[in-house]
């Protein structure tokens, strides 16, 4: 083999190395952190926990920490109902706005690609240009929007849609708004991309054959762009989950998302093990998704 050949070689490894550096610089080991806290007890000191790590002891030390470790705070939180609440509420909350994402997104990215190549670009930086403005900045905007006595309401009153003001700030209702308002460009940005890179001849083959709009839409388009519907939904349903800016701002004292849920428990209950569990175990309910995507892919690359 020659000089060459072995140089780029090792180059190409240490390509491969640095996202699996990353991941385990920024990912599994504060990961590991989080659940050796998630597996200690509260105490009034500092560090707020025990057993810590005793290096000085060496093997040993490391030892006794680990078999002082316990599963109370899984059994505290799989065993309450408000924490049980407060997961099913962000799924069904985060199922809710990712649905409605979908519903909105799609059409906007279908028409982005039927536009005239000119357009494209301005509409897609249309797209990406709430992120220019702080994403803090513009659910506060929503409060004012929202509030008795806010726009909305305002204009309702004025065109005499209503007579009396809506409640519609601190509603499980208002935190939809908010995550489908945050989160469509994650949405419609990879719709986008998967309807731009269809043929269109396809359709015009299976117009060819008989086949009306409404059903080459169905039967073409749509499964062409199931990886850009998968990649969105996931984008928006996983981050959805886990919100917190949106419903602490948005939402009502009946709103239970875990994210909120966490942070009460963490600034308020001052238990770094307990809020350490919660996060731990809201992780896992997120993989699911994940893994299950990665079987479909694998099944689809197994097809071919």
């Amino acid at each position: 083999m020659s000089v060459h050949s072995a140089r780029s070689g090792t180059g190409r490894k240490l390509v491969l190395l640095v996202p699996y550096l990353w991941l385990t610089f920024f990912f599994l080991i504060p990961f590991l952190i989080v659940l050796k806290i998630s597996l200690s007890d509260d105490v009034t000191a500092q560090p707020p926990y025990v057993p810590v790590l005793d290096f000085s002891r060496g093997f040993e030390g490391v030892r006794g920490t680990i078999a002082a470790l316990d599963f109370e705070n899984y059994r505290l939180v799989l065993g309450d109902s408000l924490y049980l609440d407060s997961y099913l509420q962000s799924l069904l909350i985060a199922a809710v706005s990712t649905f409605i994402l979908l519903l909105i997104g799609y059409p906007v990215a279908y028409a982005m690609t039927r536009a005239p190549l000119g357009w494209r670009p301005i509409l897609l930086m249309l797209v990406i240009l709430p992120f220019w403005t702080s994403f803090l900045i513009r659910v506060y905007a929503w409060m004012g929007i929202l509030a008795r006595d806010g726009l909305l309401n305002q204009a309702l009153i004025g065109l005499r849609v209503i007579d009396e003001p809506l409640e519609i700030l601190a509603t499980n209702g208002a935190v939809i708004l908010g995550i489908v308002y945050s989160y469509l460009p994650f949405m419609v940005l990879p719709l986008y991309a998967a309807l731009e890179k269809q043929d269109h001849s396809l359709l015009e083959a299976a117009a060819d054959l008989g086949s009306p709009p409404w059903k080459s839409f169905w039967q073409v388009t749509v499964p062409l762009s199931k990886p850009g519907i998968v990649a969105g939904c996931l984008l928006c349903f996983i981050p959805a989950v886990g919100e917190f800016v949106i419903p602490d701002l948005l939402g009502g004292s009946d709103t239970l998302m875990i994210g909120k849920t966490l942070w009460t428990e963490f600034s308020s209950n001052r238990s770094w093990t307990v809020s350490s569990a919660i996060a731990v175990l809201l992780l896992m309910v997120l993989m699911i998704p994940i893994l299950f995507y990665q079987r479909i892919q694998a099944r689809n690359l197994e097809a071919r």
